[in-house]
């Protein structure tokens, strides 16, 4: 298959199960490693065009499964994360869709709201964002639409990272229309999908978190 010049996957150091919708999001893309994300790669199936980091969370065996991949090493006080400078890497060499895998789950809380609250960031900027644990999905939602295909009764929220003006969510089992979503607001936590969901809004941010294998909205 012919690899993408424009999409990137950031292998980050959450957990990141191999999964089917895993594997055909990343089938076309280019790689960049982020430290111990490294260890994605294996399991995955790819060789990285670049590894990045400070090395502080690389095991020494994993260190040296890689010989070929050129690194970027960066001090451990530095005023980005890893997983930022990786973006910054796939930015510079063309990348306008990115995959950031391994985003959503690990032992670092911290690190995964950064990469919510990054993506969205990027969003508005005009890039193409997807996160991804193989078995949870994450996509932003800024001003404007998009369109999700899930499994039918698979479970999806919309959690407001402010508040949200005029947001619509079509084909789910709780629509909404032009609806004011206050800020902290729990009211778009856990609806079902019936198949491709559309979500539009006017303003705000917002990111959509699906779980398309919990089908427990049966």
């Amino acid at each position: 298959m012919r690899m993408s010049q424009s999409t990137y996957t950031i292998l980050l150091g959450g957990e990141l199960q191999v999964t089917d919708r895993l594997r055909d999001a990343i089938s076309d893309s280019r790689f960049i490693a982020a430290d111990g994300g490294m260890r994605h790669a294996a399991a995955l199936g790819v060789v990285p065009e670049l590894w990045v980091g400070d090395f502080d969370s690389t095991p020494v065996d994993l260190a040296g499964a890689f010989p070929a991949v050129p690194r970027q090493p960066y001090p451990a006080a530095k005023a980005s994360t890893d997983g930022e400078i990786a973006v910054s890497e796939a930015i510079a060499r063309g990348a306008k869709r990115l995959i950031l895998a391994g985003a959503l789950a690990g032992e670092r809380s911290d690190h995964a709201i950064q990469h919510l609250l990054y993506a969205v960031s990027l969003a508005e900027q005009g890039y193409d964002m997807l996160l991804t644990s193989g078995r949870e999905e994450a996509v932003p939602l800024v001003a404007g639409a998009i369109e999700l295909d899930l499994p039918p009764d698979s479970l999806f929220s919309v959690p407001g990272f402010s508040e949200l003006r005029g947001l619509t969510i079509e084909n789910a089992r709780y629509p909404l229309a032009d609806f004011h979503l206050p800020f902290g607001s729990s009211r778009t936590i856990s609806n079902v999908a019936k198949g491709k969901v559309r979500f539009s809004l006017e303003s705000g941010r917002a990111i959509v978190l699906a779980r398309p294998y919990d089908l427990s909205g049966v």
